[in-house]
């Protein structure tokens, strides 16, 4: 009968042992989501084949994200310039997504101030959104690729797409950190 007793106190005080702590000890606090912050910026010309005309794409782009591949917030803008005669038609875009993976972004935004008289005025609907697409490796020659405007009355482009990058940086240069 003392067998018995003795077994189930030191059931007992086993159980009581490997309770205690685990009542005592507060729950661990939830993990806060993980977020990290992308940034491009910089200006370049690029190498447009009309040796008469200048292009230059200057851009200042962020954005954060959390755990998926496409950013929970962007904002910024970049601006295109094009050098015809003498005469600068640019556009200045107000960013909505920017994305990255090793040395590659792409950037997307709607259209919101052009020079006085730019064709653009004419031919797009306002706050049509273009692309870019970034190259900028370590070393070695960075590349732009422009998406051009969608028109009138075409599907717009998509927000975080765009052309693969495939005109030379011939001038200046860009920096993009955070790359995820």
């Amino acid at each position: 009968m003392l067998k018995p007793v003795l077994r189930a106190a030191a059931v007992l005080a086993l159980v009581a042992a490997v309770a205690a702590p685990a009542a005592a000890s507060p729950p661990a606090p939830p993990a806060p989501p993980s977020t990290s912050e992308v940034s491009l910026r910089g200006t370049a010309r690029l190498g447009y084949p009309v040796a008469e005309e200048e292009v230059r794409v200057t851009v200042d782009a962020h954005a954060a994200f959390g755990a998926g591949s496409f950013p929970t917030r962007s904002w910024g803008t970049f601006r295109i310039s094009h050098v015809v005669d003498g005469r600068d038609h640019w556009g200045v875009f107000e960013v909505d997504c920017l994305t990255s993976g090793g040395p590659t972004a792409t950037v997307t935004g709607r259209l919101v101030r052009t020079s006085p008289g730019h064709v653009w005025r004419k031919e797009l609907e306002p706050h049509t959104r273009m692309g870019l697409g970034f190259y900028v490796p370590g070393g070695g020659t960075a590349r732009v690729g422009l998406s051009g405007a969608t028109a009138e009355g075409e599907p717009l482009l998509t927000r975080c797409m765009a052309p693969a990058a495939d005109m030379e940086v011939v001038d200046g240069g860009y920096s993009l950190r955070g790359a995820r």
